[in-house]
């Protein structure tokens, strides 16, 4: 049984209807991968945790399999940029820019700057250099990424979550935003780095989207200041802490708003793959329409046995993940009368 029959069986017990299945591409799809580096290879591991030599890496976008093998070269021909390097990281976005990662086992010195400075020139890529509390950028350090439908600019650090399928990541915000219907208020938990906090403030009239990753909180900021967004707030907090927050607890990180204020209707959640704890479950029963995105078919079947007073209203599966066993989930849940 693949994974598809198997989430659409799961899945098949709370929802009777056809599920639409949105495939991939098998190749070049991935515009965030991360490597060791190892005698003069960029290494992985595979399933038996053998390790990979690699030169290029045909799943990622055709512009980092490009410049893996010239970066490499480049690399292996100067001590002070391969000495102490033990992992390298390539993100890209829509249209084709790099943010690329070295980070090392030694100070960054002034010579490993200027060598980092004179890649940057001559590949024509952005260079952040990283130590233990140490970070050199040859560019601006933000990777910004244009979402067209919504002609809206995102942002990631190199440190920071962000969807890795270039195919689906917009198709997603677009099926989201399709999902809605009746927007006033909505709360987003886990918002990440805004990648539908920013979008769908074009069709909430006020946004409090909350996450915990400082990295993350950064970049939805730099949305929000880039397109000057009046109608959301953030806080970093997690979805615990908001489930206090609804009980009265005052943080400081909220600077002044009164969560109880907002007309909510609806909570978006994008948790990681262990699901919702029992507290944030508790919380998502005070609404009527939950935007489940989920990265993990089977915490998601069993967060919504738990959500016993909701029912699947629309749901789209997106193999974000093709040739591995995991899957996106894009879902509207609504309360019954």
């Amino acid at each position: 049984m693949d994974k598809f029959q198997k989430a659409i069986e799961l899945i098949g017990n709370q929802y009777k209807d056809d599920i639409v299945i949105n495939h991939s591409p098998a190749n070049s799809y991935r515009s965030r991968c991360e490597f060791g580096y190892k005698n003069g290879f960029y290494t992985m591991f595979d399933s038996t945790g053998k390790r990979i030599n690699l030169r290029s890496f045909h799943i990622a976008r055709p512009v980092i399999q490009n410049i893996m093998p010239l970066l490499l070269d480049s690399i292996n021909l100067e001590e002070q940029l391969y000495k102490k390097l033990f992992q390298v990281n390539f993100r890209t976005n829509s249209n084709n820019n790099l943010l690329i990662t070295l980070i090392y086992h030694k100070p960054i010195n002034p010579d490993l700057k200027e060598h980092a400075l004179k890649l940057s020139e001559l590949l024509n890529i952005d260079i952040n250099i990283r130590a233990k509390k140490e970070l050199f950028s040859t560019g601006d350090e933000l990777l910004s990424d244009l979402i067209k439908t919504s002609n809206k600019y995102l942002y990631q650090t190199d440190q920071s979550f962000y969807q890795p399928n270039h195919f689906h990541m917009p198709r997603m915000i677009d099926k989201a935003i399709e999902f809605v219907e009746s927007p006033q208020d909505l709360l987003e938990l886990y918002c990440g780095s805004g990648t539908f906090t920013v979008p769908f403030s074009s069709i909430f009239n006020n946004i409090f989207a909350t996450e915990s990753n400082r990295q993350s909180i950064r970049c939805i900021s730099r949305s929000i200041d880039e397109h000057k967004i009046d109608n959301i707030n953030f806080a970093r907090l997690s979805a615990e802490e908001v489930s206090e927050a609804f009980n009265g607890k005052i943080f400081r990180r909220m600077n002044g708003i009164n969560i109880n204020n907002y007309k909510f209707s609806h909570v978006l959640v994008d948790p990681p793959r262990s699901g919702l704890g029992e507290d944030v479950i508790t919380t998502l029963e005070k609404f009527t329409n939950i935007i489940y995105i989920s990265c993990n078919y089977e915490t998601y079947v069993k967060d919504i046995k738990m959500l016993k007073d909701f029912k699947i209203d629309k749901i789209e599966i997106f193999d974000q993940f093709p040739n591995t066993s995991h899957l996106e989930i894009v879902s509207v849940l609504t309360k019954m009368k």
